[in-house]
């Protein structure tokens, strides 16, 4: 429930309130006595869906946005307020999303004080990098539980769908210098915990379960980054809580910065450039599916005229749409590339193991799992891991496999490539049936 109080001048009077007796709305009126001696001050009491409705068209009648407070309100009990809710509420003639002022204000008030931001962002990156290295699910969780990137993400993103430079400044300087300092934060309580010994440093990092799901991005990666910015528009939009929604995009980006300073400390460089392509790509993936469903959802700048192209297409617009476009497709083109070569990688491996697997020099072995090391196309080393795991008898050794292996991938994927055999022994037992 909402109320709107709109300063209305004099010669406006008799539209804006012919308006809003045409529609069923109840309002009252006060005279202002204020610095604004003509006019009058117009509250309105309303469901939450018809506050884009009323604002739009009381702007047809010619009031500006001189004076226009919408403020939340608990109940409000008018003569017409079950026909208002029928009509916008249970008819959903307006759908659920709020109007474009307040998704601004909201977005705007989601934003902590920087040092608040930047602390909670180094706690949640220190409890993420913790949650990495103990593979432990539920504390990775709640590093994402305090992450406060939601307010970034979203900020530049409303800011980009109504053109206000301010807020989108604001919004990705936020983004950027956070996941920074999330990275550096991982880096350094990731170093500590080196130095001191509580990990030992010949520990390999990348075999941690956790590590793994952030340093071999593909499509399932980027589909998270996707949806966790679709869920944050819709989420901001509609008035619905956005606690939920910020767990969600911090799924996307810390966990995955926590990774770059695991990877950075143990100077594992697949580790860091993996989880690196991630985060960027999980990033702009946030930005632009935000952009498409606030647009989507009909949030438009100020000046924008509906069906009217030429009119909407000024230098300023223009500018902006060509920068922004530039930006996210170098980026997204970069990162796709990146992640498009990992993954024809990742299937070119997985399908030369079950190959070698399949002789039957191997059929008392069975395939777990193939986890490959990010791979950079030579731009940092040209030696690439992949760790197989297979599940053999128990006492039965296989010393040639790994060197197999690495001679059939080699040539497979005409790189080179070190090969890490693990192997789960299996037991059974036999049991007499008696009669």
């Amino acid at each position: 429930m909402r109320l709107i109080q709109v300063l209305v001048p004099t010669e406006c009077r008799d539209d804006a309130l012919s308006f809003l007796d045409e529609e069923g709305i109840d309002y009252v009126c006060t005279d202002e006595i204020s610095a604004h001696e003509d006019a009058e001050l117009v509250s309105v009491p309303v469901p939450t869906q018809a506050v884009e409705h009323i604002l739009t068209s009381l702007r047809e009648v010619g009031i500006d946005d001189q004076f226009i407070v919408v403020s939340s309100i608990e109940t409000a009990r008018t003569p017409n307020m079950d026909a208002l809710e029928e009509r916008f509420v249970s008819g959903g003639e307006e759908g659920d999303n709020i109007a474009r002022e307040e998704i601004r204000t909201r977005a705007l008030n989601m934003t902590p004080g920087r040092v608040t931001y930047y602390t909670m962002t180094v706690l949640s990156a220190i409890v993420a990098t913790a949650g990495l290295l103990l593979d432990s699910p539920a504390i990775v969780v709640g590093s994402m539980v305090i992450a406060p990137q939601v307010s970034a993400a979203l900020t530049g993103t409303v800011g980009l769908v109504i053109t206000d430079r301010e807020m989108v400044r604001d919004g990705l300087w936020s983004l950027l210098s956070g996941l920074v300092v999330a990275i550096v934060g991982a880096f350094v309580f990731a170093w500590l915990v080196r130095a001191s010994g509580v990990v030992p440093g010949t520990v390999d990092v990348a075999a941690i379960a956790q590590v793994q799901n952030r340093i071999s991005p593909g499509v399932l990666a980027i589909v998270v980054g996707i949806s966790a910015g679709a869920a944050g528009a819709f989420g901001l939009a509609t008035a619905l809580p956005v606690s939920l929604v910020g767990v969600m995009i911090a799924v996307a980006l810390i966990p995955a910065a926590a990774a770059v300073g695991i990877g950075l400390a143990w100077s594992s460089t697949g580790v860091a450039l993996g989880a690196f392509a991630l985060v960027v790509v999980n990033a702009v993936s946030i930005l632009l599916s935000g952009l498409v469903v606030f647009w989507y959802l009909g949030y438009r700048p100020t000046d924008w005229t509906r069906g009217d192209l030429r009119a909407n297409l000024t230098r300023r617009r223009l500018q902006s749409a060509v920068v922004v476009t530039l930006v996210a497709g170098a980026v997204l083109l970069a990162g796709g590339f990146v992640l498009a070569q990992h993954v024809a990688f990742e299937n070119e491996v997985n399908d030369e193991v079950r190959t070698v697997l399949a002789d039957e020099d191997y059929d008392d072995l069975e395939l777990v799992s193939v986890q490959s090391e990010f791979e950079d196309g030579g731009l940092v080393r040209e030696e690439t891991g992949v760790t197989v795991v297979v599940r053999r008898p128990a006492d039965v050794a296989y010393p040639d496999l790994a060197a197999t292996l690495e001679d059939s991938l080699e040539e497979r994927t005409d790189r080179p490539i070190d090969v890490v055999v693990e192997f789960v022994e299996r037991s059974t037992t036999e049991g007499e049936f008696l009669a």
